[in-house]
């Protein structure tokens, strides 16, 4: 006689994990909020998030926070998956903040360090006491440094020395006042588990991750897309490769990596046998020194 074999596989246990996170904090913090891109991560982290209270809505809004220099395509997956979740949306516009001299735009063209401000004025705006974001900790040195509830003080500044220790699962979600909790469901995952994850589920994703012919410059060997924020450069010539994004964050500063996957397996494939993190190769604001992951979190970043 032989027994049901019960144990559940990677991406089982994974989803398991980030579930319970995500209703610990539903329970334990007063708002909470879910950070919302339209990137591959905080799609599945709210894919995680609605299976989490299924078949209830998602009990707590998403925010967005825009620098302007997003591709159009992920704003429109953005506001097309929110509808259907029918969840609230928040918007932080850095533009904005940008227009009210809230904050100065840097010449390298980067808003990174800019989002910063404009994402702690919007926490103190709604009252967010708990802030979900989709980090893994294969992206930066930086993000495996930190614990799946991190803690911030009154200026939402990160102490990586001093962090609460999370045994058995058990989380510490108490705060002072002026204090928040940034939490990080997807802890534990991989880029490749996400893609797993993306294909086991069937998870509608932009178009920009997947391979197509498009014009590119080659910049210090990284390439950049032609659009409306990259213009070829006088005597730059314009390549016609089979590209996909790894990543999609700000379309100035985000390159694509040559590629024939045009499907989700075929990425998965690819991904399998990379050895570069996407941060690595794709993007060219954390090219400013091994550290620039660590210094934005210090200042209030995720």
């Amino acid at each position: 006689m032989t027994t049901a074999d019960h144990r559940l596989t990677q991406l089982q246990t994974l989803e398991a994990e980030s579930i319970h996170v995500l209703r610990e904090v539903a329970a334990e913090s007063e708002r909470p909020v879910l950070l919302f891109s339209g990137g591959k991560d905080s799609i599945v982290m709210l894919e995680l998030a609605r299976k989490a209270f299924a078949p209830a809505r998602i009990p707590f809004p998403v925010m967005h926070v825009d620098t302007g220099l997003n591709f159009p395509e992920v704003l429109e997956f953005r506001d097309k998956r929110v509808a259907e979740l029918g969840v609230e949306l928040v918007v932080a516009s850095v533009p904005d903040a940008i227009a009210a001299g809230t904050v100065r735009e840097e010449p390298n063209g980067s808003r990174n360090r800019i989002q910063t401000p404009v994402l702690l004025d919007a926490v103190e705006e709604h009252g967010f006491t708990a802030l979900f974001g989709g980090a893994r900790r294969d992206e930066d040195k930086a993000r495996a440094k930190e614990r799946v509830f991190s803690f911030r003080d009154e200026f939402g500044q990160w102490d990586p020395k001093n962090q609460r220790p999370e045994l058995w699962d058990l989380y510490n979600g108490r705060t002072h006042l002026g204090e928040s909790i940034r939490v990080f469901p997807l802890s534990n995952w991989t880029e490749l588990d996400i893609w797993g994850y993306i294909a086991q589920e069937e998870i509608a994703i932009p178009q920009l991750y997947l391979a197509k012919e498009r014009d590119v410059v080659d910049r210090q060997g990284m390439l950049y897309a032609v659009n409306e924020f990259i213009t070829p450069r006088d005597g730059e010539p314009v390549l016609h490769e089979s590209v996909r994004y790894r990543t999609v964050g700000d379309a100035n500063l985000t390159a694509a990596v040559r590629s024939t996957a045009g499907n989700v397996e075929e990425v998965i494939a690819e991904i399998a046998v990379t050895r570069l993190t996407e941060r690595g190769a794709t993007r060219g604001d954390d090219k400013v020194s091994d550290a620039a992951m660590e210094d934005r979190k210090k200042e209030g970043y995720f």
